[in-house]
């Protein structure tokens, strides 16, 4: 809370606050600053104090005053007029209901995306508490023994010279590369080494298709809800952004089929399994449809794979039932192993790697041999696989008391819970709660970061590994009663 015996006044203190968060993006572009009598009632001071702080805001820039709707977060760096924001999940679905009269459905072309709050917030400690809103697994889950041992083997005195002086293998080191290609063709992606190349994490992967098959203006699918890097990474490069509904068992397919029509789509974007936020997972029926939609419209599929070493091998992945042909493989390290070694990689259709490496010259020139080597060592003696394994029975663990924490703090999950990530119904609008919890040291993730167009939403999604502690639920369940 404020210090009223601080050097610097009330006002002064709380006009920092919000500027700090302004300045970290944790209040991105867009957010509403709380009311003054809200305000002046969660921190204990009087509405002359909050005024005279918004005041202090409003002189920096930092926000603007809307008449009759309040004190909002500016854009500085924002020089085109804003354009529409685009429609929502349900009025997506309402016209596919509707038929629309035959008018095209709406693209949120431009919209306001703030993914950088999330990301930031993965820079941002707000307090010594595990932190709810976080995209990682704890650092005490991935500390390991074998890692140093490998990197030491590979950093041995003629190893180190060769792997340091050179630029190594642009499609990244071989040793790597062979062992990826094993580990995909145990899952049933028909991948061999020619047709894999490491990248600096999976997010790279992810841009090195992006820009190697799509130019600016170019309709792309994604999952909505979804990854909200990816919604803002596809709006950067100028993309038009065409949110598809993620139901349990894979992507609403009567929107794809519509947009298909309407757009010609050049790519969809997927998280089969373990999808983030929801935890679902992709149906075989669901999946082969989706690959009929791509071969009969002629789009590519991408295939992100980041939770694969967390999930079961036999669940349904697009790459393994197509091949390959018209659908790309995506994975990486970050999450299970080394989240600094920034390793990924990507399996593609043979006549695209040429392609592929050279958009990956142009952004990288090569990825650093001697993290690939180390990395190729653990998986080759199969000390990923174990740890993996030792992963997967603690995350059931922190699951299960993570669940039953939620429910007895009166929450609900709108999917089952499954793998890293719980998808929360609070009751209450999760932006404004996102603020209140930092007050208390918590970062959480608001719903409507995983939405192509940010707007109120009641749900957020949990790190099952973070939210195991009964004391963050109890702080919670208060700042959620104030709320309402």
């Amino acid at each position: 809370m404020l210090n009223r015996s601080a050097h610097l006044s009330l006002t002064e203190q709380l006009a920092e606050r919000f500027a700090e968060r302004i300045r970290t993006r944790l209040l991105p572009v867009g957010a509403r600053l709380p009311s003054v009598r809200e305000c002046a009632r969660q921190q204990g001071v009087s509405p002359y104090t909050v005024v005279a702080a918004y005041d202090q805001l409003l002189a920096q820039g930092l926000v603007e005053a809307r008449r009759q709707r309040g004190f909002f977060v500016r854009d500085v760096a924002q020089k085109l007029p804003a354009t529409a924001p685009g429609r929502s999940l349900e009025a997506v679905r309402h016209l596919v209901r509707e038929g629309a009269g035959g008018t095209p459905l709406g693209v949120p072309s431009g919209s306001r995306i703030n993914a950088t709050a999330l990301i930031r917030g993965m820079f941002h400690q707000a307090s010594a508490h595990p932190q709810p809103g976080a995209g990682v697994f704890p650092m005490d889950w991935l500390e390991t023994s074998f890692l140093p041992a490998a990197v030491r083997k590979v950093t041995a005195a003629d190893t180190l010279r060769e792997n340091s002086l050179s630029y190594g293998d642009p499609m990244g080191s071989p040793e790597l590369r062979e062992v990826l290609s094993r580990r995909l063709q145990d899952l049933g992606v028909p991948a061999p080494p020619a047709q894999v190349m490491t990248t600096v994490g999976a997010t790279h992967a992810l841009d090195i298709v992006s820009r190697t098959l799509l130019k600016a203006g170019d309709p792309v699918m994604v999952e909505e809800p979804g990854w909200s890097v990816e919604f803002a990474r596809l709006d950067a490069l100028g993309m038009r952004v065409l949110p598809v509904p993620r139901r349990a068992e894979g992507p609403d397919l009567e929107v794809m089929a519509r947009y298909c029509e309407a757009h010609a789509p050049k790519l969809f974007v997927s998280v089969s399994v373990f999808h983030n936020p929801t935890g679902y997972c992709l149906s075989p029926g669901s999946a082969h449809q989706v690959l009929q939609l791509a071969q009969r419209y002629n789009f590519h599929v991408v295939e992100d794979d980041t939770y694969s070493h967390i999930a079961p091998e036999h669940a349904t992945r697009l790459t393994v039932l197509d091949g390959l042909r018209r659908s790309i493989y995506v994975s990486g390290f970050a999450k299970i192993l080394a989240p600094a070694w920034r390793v990924g990689y990507l399996a593609a259709p043979a006549d695209l790697m040429e392609r592929m490496l050279d958009t990956k010259l142009l952004s990288t020139l090569t990825t650093p041999s001697l993290l690939e080597k180390a990395l190729a060592l653990c998986i080759e003696q199969g000390q990923l696989r174990r740890h993996a394994e030792r992963m997967r029975m603690r995350l059931a663990q922190a699951r299960s008391r993570s669940v039953q924490l939620a429910l007895e703090a009166g929450c609900t999950f709108a999917a089952e819970p499954a793998g890293m990530f719980g998808w929360v119904e609070t009751g209450v609008d999760t932006d404004v709660l996102a603020q209140r919890m930092l007050d208390e040291g918590y970062l959480i993730a608001p719903g409507a970061l995983f939405h192509a167009s940010r707007q109120p939403c009641t749900l957020m999604r949990i790190n099952f590994t973070t939210t195991q502690d009964a004391a963050f639920w109890r702080v919670f369940q208060r700042v959620v009663a104030q709320s309402r």
